[in-house]
């Protein structure tokens, strides 16, 4: 299975591209979220709007995109998966990783990325036994190139030799044995994350809440689960939907968001990024409540539970690991490690909220890891590339206890 798994299929120029379709399909049946780029070759093939229908995801086309290059989309692109895949890998694919070039969305990502690479050859069987094909492939195979070998065959141009692009099966067992190969660091390990906001109601129509839109702690949720932990998600009142190999548990109070997390236990790591209410109404009432001619509404608040503090001072089952997050709209570090040593936790993760900077409800965070060691300074990221690497962070400080 490929639960959590993050995979950017980049699908080359060729008649065999249609089977870029039927992998894409048959990898999200086992779990793993898949998108997809699509080279000018292969939109002589099938659609844009094919492989978006098919992943749930957007297909990207275009390097010069004003839209996603207004968010560096192809560094994104490069950076937040866990495998890039090609097929079909062209022969003037290959020679452009081979060679450093990068004039072309797919190949100015594969010269971005971090992450390992797999490729599915698809050509004619002269192009494939060229001299010049086998000094590219030698040359991406000292680079870590995984390759799936292509079949021999009747080939699209009527001859009879070797290029044919491996067959789906055979392409989803090379990237289910690469992971399977590759043991990753939480295997093992199960980490409980809250997220979003709680409704604490005054009546059955109103009640006191938050603007969290749950999106980071979805992110980690997620960014965990790829890295092999198994993951109990514990969300509040959201829309978000669930990352691949992640079990939700959906809750709307303060209480039922402890109840939850309690229930969950033992965990190796918590990962508390909810943005919980601080207070609910005591004397709620069954009733929408109306105007009168009294005044207002008489309230008795109460403070609703501290999930992060309770965690941190169990003498059972206490996590290994407890993290905390503190949104604050000033004095962002100060206030965050006052915070750290006052809950007891191991680490705070701490962000800007105030409405200027666009963080609450947004696609980007900018934080500070507060540690017993001070103030860790990250740059503007993604939420998802803030989560990977948390998610990294933590299989690091667990692997050294």
């Amino acid at each position: 299975m490929l639960n959590g798994k993050r995979i950017l299929l980049i699908i080359g120029g060729g008649v065999a591209a249609y089977k870029a379709l039927e992998l894409a399909r048959r990898l999200m049946e086992r779990g793993a979220t898949v998108k997809g780029i699509l080279t000018s070759g292969g939109q002589e093939f099938i659609t844009p709007l094919s492989v978006a229908s098919l992943t749930n995801n957007e297909c990207y086309t275009d390097l010069f995109s004003l839209k996603d290059e207004a968010e560096m989309g192809h560094i994104r692109l490069s950076r937040e998966a866990d495998l890039i895949v090609i097929a079909p890998a062209t022969a003037d694919l290959m020679a452009k990783m081979a060679g450093g070039i990068a004039n072309d969305l797919a190949s100015t990502v594969l010269l971005a990325t971090d992450k390992p690479v797999m490729v599915a050859p698809a050509m004619n069987a002269q192009m494939w036994d060229h001299p010049a094909t086998k000094r590219n492939i030698e040359t991406l195979k000292s680079d870590g190139i995984h390759f799936v070998a292509p079949g021999s065959g009747m080939l699209a141009c009527g001859e009879i030799g070797a290029g044919r692009l491996a067959e789906v099966p055979d392409m989803v067992e090379a990237i289910e044995e690469f992971f399977h190969g590759n043991i990753q660091p939480l295997t093992g390990k199960h980490a409980v994350v809250t997220a979003g906001p709680t409704h604490e109601p005054i009546d059955p129509v109103r009640y006191i809440a938050n603007r969290s839109s749950g999106k980071q702690g979805f992110a980690v949720a997620g960014a965990l689960a790829a890295l092999g932990a198994k993951v109990t998600l514990v969300a509040g009142p959201v829309t978000e939907e669930t990352p691949p190999g992640v079990n939700r548990v959906d809750v709307e109070t303060a209480l039922q968001m402890k109840a939850a997390v309690d229930d969950a236990l033992p965990a190796d790591v918590a990962v508390c990024v909810a943005a919980v209410a601080d207070w609910r109404v005591e004397n709620d009432v069954g009733q929408k409540l109306k105007k009168t001619k009294d005044g207002l509404p008489d309230f008795q608040l109460t403070e609703n539970p501290d999930i992060l503090a309770g965690l941190c001072s169990r003498t059972d089952n206490r996590p290994t690991l407890v993290i905390g997050f503190a949104a604050e709209t000033e004095n962002i570090v100060e206030y965050a490690t006052v915070k750290r040593t006052r809950k007891g936790c191991d680490l705070i993760v701490a962000n800007d909220v105030s409405a200027t900077t666009g963080i609450m409800g947004g696609a980007d965070n900018e934080v500070h890891i507060i540690s017993e060691f001070g103030d860790e300074a990250w740059p503007k990221l993604s939420k998802t590339e803030v989560a990977s690497r948390l998610a990294l962070k933590i299989a690091d400080i667990l692997e050294s206890k």
